[in-house]
Parts: C-alpha cells; structure tokens; sequence
C-alpha cells in the first residue's frame, strides 16, 4: 500500500465534501432542526401523559380547577384537561383518538365516554371510577418509593438523531457516490493510474469516517450548548462508540459501493437498508415490549448495538467494558463488510 497514494484520494474527497456548501451545511442543519423540533412538541411538562377532554367548558379561557368534576379526578396527576364547547366538538376528539377520555361537566350520574379501543382511555376510565369511591385515599397495599432522576425524551432521542444522520451519510456518502464516480467513469479513468482498488477503498473509508465524527463532535457540542444534555458517562467512552459506529457503517456502505452502475437501483437498495434500520434500531423509539423476534432481527444493524452501547454511557453512566458485547458486534460486522466489499468490488461494472 502507497499511504501517499492513499493520502491523495483521501485530501480530495475531503476537498469535495468540503466544496459542496449545501452538503456541507446539511449534515449540521438538519440534526439541529430535527432535535429542535421534537423539543418543542415534547418539551413541554412531561407530567402531561393522558388528555381528558372536558364539555361544556364554555366561553374564554379553559380552566380545569373552575369545572364541575370531581375533585380527586381532577386533581390527579398525569392528566391533561382539554375543554370543549359541546359533547358533538368532544365526542368527534375522542373517536380519532385525539384525546382519551371524555367527561360531562356537571353531570349529577358523573357521564363519562371512552373509546373501547384505546388502552390510554380504559387506564383513565380506571382513575375516573377509582376517585368516585368513597375513602379511595386509603391506600390498600404497601407502597415504596424509589429515588432517580428524570430522563428527558429529547435526551433519549438525541443519539438516535446523530446515528442516523450519521448512518444516512455512511451509506449515502460511501455507497452511493463510488457507484456515480463508477457510472461516470470516474473509476475506469483511475483504474489506469497506480492506484490499487485496496488503496481507494481504504481512502474512501478513511475520509468518511474522519467526516463523521468531526461533524458529530460539532452537532454534539451545538446542542448540548442550547439543550443542555444530561451524560452520566464518559464523553471518551461515547466518542469510542460513535467511532466504531462510523466504521461499521462505513465498511456497510462499502458493499453497496462494490458494484453496480445504476443510480436509481442504488438508492432503491439504500432506501431498502436505512429504512428498516432506522425503524428497528430504536431511533425514535424504544421497542421495549415488542415480539421477542422483532427484537433479535434488531440486532442484524450495526445502527442497533451502537445506540444501545451510546445510551447506556450517556444515561446510566456504563463503561466500555459495560458495553463490550456491543462493541465486539461492530468490530465482528466491521470486518466481514469489509471482506466482502474488497472481494466483490470492481472499477467497472
């Protein structure tokens, strides 16, 4: 291997990541604008779990403390009271599931309606009939509390956020561009040169990842300083997974890079992969109770077990040896991509 060879496909593709302004700015705007997003439609008080709509509420401001319901319903926690004007307005709310319980104010019988098929309104209609029994505030079990902290959904969110903009880069950034470099002849021109196909892939790789994580570091620091992350762990542990992450991704997209001259069929493919991993891998959402098979097919995407590893530092305060198994997934998935993309890759076909 020729590392100035190497050096030089490296610093071009950097110079042309570089150059192209609206790529550039993408890869730091759109993560802010996603996180910022979800802020403000979640970041409100998360207390708010359970929407309770209230009629008649009248005219003017809604007031929860000023309706005729009963007082042990109203004062309860969690819930989130939402007035409406009529039973039709309130009624029409609560068959498409918009809010999860409904109530008459005033009502001498106590009219509540519930949807039959909404698990968040039979958990309501439970605490609504549970505060209409009289000396309900005796408690008929032992409780015990525990003492933690709250984690944020935008805390929980944010590694998903950076992984698949990061993943979409990977792929997109590696994948894609060797297979219009290759439609447009790109490759069979440096196929004339010394150039060997171990030391283009290798440079490819190597700038992809040296992109990802300076504009993960970016991204990270940009939004800690507005959003005020809380990590428990180490900013070094993470930095280490992010890396092997980048390096799993990278070798993932080498595969799709290895063949093919069609754009089109490239990001049909590219859709296929970064879809379903994005969905599966627990970006926006934990999977927590799902099928235990959807959950094991989970583990296939190196997106899955670097987020895994990523949330387990920055909220529960793990270490890397906490985390090995994770990492040892990467390191394994790393290694057979990139035994594939060398042995299926061609300059021109």
């Amino acid at each position: 291997m020729n590392l100035k060879r190497l050096w030089a496909i490296f610093k071009a593709r950097n110079h042309e990541f570089f150059r192209d302004r609206a790529a550039f700015g993408w890869n730091f705007i759109f993560p802010f604008l996603i996180v910022g997003g979800f802020v403000l439609m979640f970041g409100g008080d998360s207390r708010n779990e359970y929407k309770v709509g209230v009629f008649p509420a009248g005219t003017g401001t809604f007031s929860v403390d000023a309706a005729d319901i009963p007082a042990r319903f109203r004062e309860t926690r969690y819930l989130q009271f939402i007035g409406f004007a009529d039973e039709a307005d309130g009624l029409d709310r609560l068959k498409h599931h918009k809010i999860d319980f409904l109530v008459k104010a005033g009502s001498r019988t106590n009219e509540y309606w519930v949807s039959d098929t909404s698990p968040r309104g039979y958990i309501v209609e439970q605490l609504f009939n549970h505060s209409l029994v009289p000396d309900a505030s005796q408690p008929l079990a032992e409780r015990r509390k525990i003492r933690g902290f709250e984690i944020r959904y935008v805390d929980w969110l944010f590694p998903g956020i950076l992984a698949m903009n990061m993943m979409f880069s990977a792929l997109y950034g590696v994948g894609y561009t060797v297979v219009r470099y290759r439609k447009n002849g790109v490759l069979k021109r440096l196929k004339a040169t010394p150039l060997s196909a171990f030391e283009y892939l290798s440079a490819q790789m190597l700038s992809r990842i040296f992109l990802l994580m300076f504009t993960t570091v970016i991204v990270w620091v940009g939004c800690d300083l507005v959003f005020s992350f809380r990590t428990v762990g180490s900013y070094g542990a993470i930095l280490v997974i992010f890396f092997l992450g980048s390096l799993s991704l990278t070798s993932l997209g080498l595969i799709l890079a290895a063949r093919g001259t069609s754009e089109e069929f490239t990001s049909g493919i590219l859709n296929f992969i970064s879809w379903p991993m994005m969905f599966l891998s627990e970006v926006w959402f934990s999977l927590e109770g799902a099928p235990d098979w959807i959950r094991s097919a989970a583990k296939i995407f190196p997106l899955t077990h670097m987020l895994t590893a990523t949330r387990r530092v920055m909220n529960d305060g793990a270490t890397l040896a906490d985390v090995s198994s994770e990492l040892t997934a990467l390191l394994i998935m790393t290694a057979v991509c990139l035994v594939i993309g060398a042995s299926l890759f061609s300059w021109n076909r």
